[in-house]
């Protein structure tokens, strides 16, 4: 295990390659744990060879690793995150004042579960060297290698992902009409408007609550409309984009987060709401500090 002999410069070059290493591996497989294991076998493997044969080391760990990657995808062994509606998973949070999650391609290290929802959408080889092309800028002959196919046919088949990516995005007109919608029940929340908050709301509307009680559930324009006060608190909040998907952050006047709302809107109604208030929940989220 890298890190237990310091003076080891082959263990040393290796943990200075680790973060890259399994930021790859969990944007291709989309887990965690999934990644650590390829990190470590890439490790392992490491370990097994003759340092002198090897000329580039990030190239032949990014090898080893895409070629770990690709095999655990096609055997289907991955271990995908926990959805969102059923507890609280690891969320990508951007304040809407922040760079556009519109443009994930462009935001590297910083892309999160939204883009991986959409990279689900792609084969195995095509998840493969569009990850590790568009979003670590690898070489199409080093991922070739990886592929066993040319520069020239890997150039293809990240083209062809690139745009099954961009089609299976939300495009950004989409996404401010859904965030219309959650200020129009944010606003009548605030104002107590009962029959506003009605009409955008869907008459099955899911209002899921994590508390430091538990999770608690509410079902129905009526129940919820009935319930919004927290809600109305929210609206003083700041605007968010969640994983995709309009939110709401508050904090205290401390920087404290005090709650996070995710709304997912469908024809232009709110048909689900996710509130997280749990002190100890919203303190293991990795969410922006007040603007």
């Amino acid at each position: 295990m890298p890190g237990t002999h310091p003076t080891d410069p082959i263990a040393d070059a290796f943990e200075s390659q680790r973060d890259r290493l399994r930021a790859i591996a969990y944007r291709v497989l989309g887990s965690h744990a999934d990644a650590e294991d390829v990190v470590q076998e890439a490790w392992l493997r490491l370990s097994r060879q003759d340092a002198d044969t090897i000329n580039n080391l990030g190239g032949w760990l990014t090898t080893v690793v895409g070629r770990i990657s690709l095999d655990v995808l096609r055997s289907g062994r991955t271990r995908p995150e926990v959805a969102f509606d059923d507890q609280v998973p690891e969320l990508t949070v951007t304040l809407d004042d922040a760079p556009a999650p519109e443009d994930l391609v462009t935001l590297g290290d910083a892309v999160g579960l939204a883009l991986l929802t959409v990279l689900d959408s792609l084969r195995p080889h095509e998840r493969l060297a569009f990850v590790l092309h568009d979003v670590f800028a690898v070489p199409f002959e080093e991922i070739g290698t990886i592929l066993g196919k040319s520069a020239d046919a890997t150039k293809m088949l990240t083209s062809r992902a690139r745009k099954k990516v961009r089609t299976a995005q939300q495009p950004a007109s989409a996404l401010r009409q859904q965030r219309e919608v959650v200020q129009a029940f944010l606003a009548a929340a605030r104002d107590g408007e009962f029959e506003h908050l009605l009409q955008v709301l869907h008459p099955e509307v899911k209002f899921t609550v994590n508390t430091a009680n538990g999770q608690f559930v509410m079902l129905g324009a009526t129940e919820v409309a009935t319930r919004a006060r927290m809600a109305r608190d929210a609206a003083r909040g700041h605007a968010a984009t969640v994983n995709g998907r309009p939110g709401v952050i508050s904090w205290s006047e401390d920087g404290t987060p005090l709650s996070l709302l995710v709304f997912t809107v469908v024809d232009g109604r709110v048909t689900e709401i996710t509130a997280v208030i749990d002190p100890a929940e919203l303190a293991l989220l990795d969410l922006p500090y007040p603007v």
